[in-house]
């Protein structure tokens, strides 16, 4: 076998370290995008496929359909990813010379979405391309379209023979992106439907913040260092805060957004998976189903308090700042709305490991910095000792996992600085990604990719485990209802000030992540 005339087989080019991640060409699918003129398919979905390829963990030819309502030509389609991977590539060269070995491997399908869904256009074309590239009739179906269209799309796969039993020569899988459900009910409905398709073994439902490099080295960090995870417990943690920032506005999804809402929108997916990666308890094996029970029991853990929901739920709504026009100004939100652009809740853990250090969780649009974290703050340590001799109470050990921008685990910890007199002070040891490896970090959809096609759902979400999180979710809503209307805050701050309410049972406050 040739290899393909890229940069990929310089000596320079970092090669796969383990061969157990490398697919071999009769194990290889082909992948069939849906919703392949969209954003995600242009900035994320091609741009992973190609750097997969290019570091060798794809064999040198693989087919890529993408299926789309707009009419084109293969060229075009090819044309137009080309300019795409010179823009979104972390590995590209900005050149056609360097792109056009691997947009080769790619065409072009219309289906209209808008009539009745009929694939069996599609399963042909899919049929004579893998018989004329020698492929296996193996299929991985990313589903990048709105959510309205999963339970359809699905079903037509399956009516057009595209699923493959459990026990055949070949597999298929179907990749589908948040939101799964709008809430609840839909949830309930949308699984229901695609299990009558497909086994829980052939979906994977995709949280891409699963697939970032800090995200996964929680694992690493909690259940392989014996001098941390003894200490993740209500022993010794006063509260943990899991905070998902942005600056940005709803950004011309006004009417998506105000249909949604803070909670549904962040909380439901992104902070409830990150939640359940610190408070889960060590899985038996590092494989998906452990993982993802510990997860399920974390979730079902979480009491929801009875009390005034004041104390424990917060919302806002941004308004004019900065520069920026408040909430109820932007295209297609309804002038009168109450829909939440913040919120934050202070969560309970019901359990042996958790139960009294509460769970502090916010999100909001238009604040003063984007960013991601997860910050473990310790109890303090007695201070009889320290007072006798006359210095100020040591500040509180800090943990923190930073998810983005800037991929990093932090801690805090005391130390007396030099000099006669005896004093503490806070000192960081701070672990950053891009300090420590040479290499670059892969996009979070590489490895959630790679693993689809390799079939390791570990790092996506099962049914059960989406349900109990639209469970929580819808909770939270019912007790929210009996609030006030979101308070206002002003863009480029830090949200409401009702949100400093819920640390009153504890020692803390929100921290203020660093301005890019």
């Amino acid at each position: 076998m040739t290899s393909h005339p890229t940069a990929a087989f310089r000596e320079d080019t970092p090669r796969p370290d383990r061969a157990d991640f490398q697919i071999a060409p009769e194990n290889m699918g082909t992948i069939v995008i849906f919703g392949a003129t969209g954003d995600l398919a242009g900035r994320k979905l091609i741009p992973a496929v190609y750097n997969l390829w290019e570091a060798g963990f794809l064999p040198n030819r693989i087919n890529v359909v993408g299926v789309a309502r707009r009419d084109k030509s293969d060229n075009d389609f090819r044309a137009e990813m080309c300019e795409a991977l010179k823009v979104h590539s972390r590995t590209g060269h900005g050149s056609d010379d360097a792109c056009q070995p691997f947009v080769s491997n790619l065409h072009y399908h219309r289906v209209n979405f808008s009539e009745s869904l009929d694939l069996s256009s599609l399963a042909q074309r899919l049929t004579e391309i893998e018989e004329k590239t020698g492929f296996p009739h193996n299929r991985l179906f990313y589903l990048a379209t709105g959510s309205e269209f999963f339970a359809p799309i699905i079903e037509e796969l399956g009516a057009a023979g595209l699923i493959c039993d459990e026990d055949a020569d070949n597999w298929s899988r179907v990749v589908v992106e948040k939101p799964f459900g709008q809430d609840l009910e839909s949830a309930l409905e949308l699984n229901d439907r695609v299990s009558r398709v497909l086994t829980e073994d052939q979906i994977f439902r995709i949280d891409h913040y699963l697939g970032k490099e800090t995200v996964q080295n929680i694992f690493a960090f909690r259940f392989g260092n014996a001098i941390f995870e003894p200490l993740f417990n209500q022993k010794y943690v006063d509260h943990v805060q899991i905070t998902v920032a942005e600056t940005l506005g709803v950004e011309g999804r006004g009417e998506f957004y105000d249909a949604t809402g803070a909670l549904r929108d962040v909380v439901q997916n992104h902070a409830l998976q990150l939640m359940c990666l610190v408070a889960m308890e060590p899985p038996v094996e590092f494989g998906a189903k452990d993982i993802r029970d510990e997860k399920v029991k974390t979730l079902r853990a979480v009491q929801i308090p009875r009390l005034d929901p004041e104390r424990w739920i917060a919302r806002g709504q941004y308004a004019e700042g900065g520069g920026a026009v408040g909430y109820l100004s932007e295209e297609g939100v309804n002038p009168d709305s109450q829909t939440e652009t913040y919120v934050a809740l202070r969560l309970a853990i019901d359990n042996w490991r958790w139960a009294g250090a509460p769970f502090f969780i916010r999100t909001g649009k238009r604040l003063k910095a984007r960013g991601t974290e997860i910050a473990i703050q310790f109890k303090q340590p007695p201070f009889q000792y320290f007072e006798k001799l006359g210095v100020t109470a040591p500040e509180a050990n800090l943990l923190v996992f930073r998810i983005q921008p800037d991929e990093a685990i932090s801690l805090t910890f005391n130390a007396k600085p030099p000099g006669m007199d005896f004093q503490i002070q806070p000192v960081n040891m701070d672990f950053r990604y891009g300090h420590t490896f040479s290499q670059d970090l892969p996009d979070a959809y590489e490895r959630l990719l790679l693993d689809a096609l390799r079939g390791d759902s570990t790092l996506f979400t099962r049914a059960d485990e989406i349900e109990a999180a639209w469970r929580l979710v819808a909770a939270i809503e019912e007790a929210s209802q009996r609030q006030a209307p979101p308070e206002l805050y002003r863009s480029g701050s830090w949200g409401p000030r009702a949100a400093e309410r819920l640390f009153d049972v504890c020692e803390g406050h929100w921290r203020e992540l660093e301005a890019e």
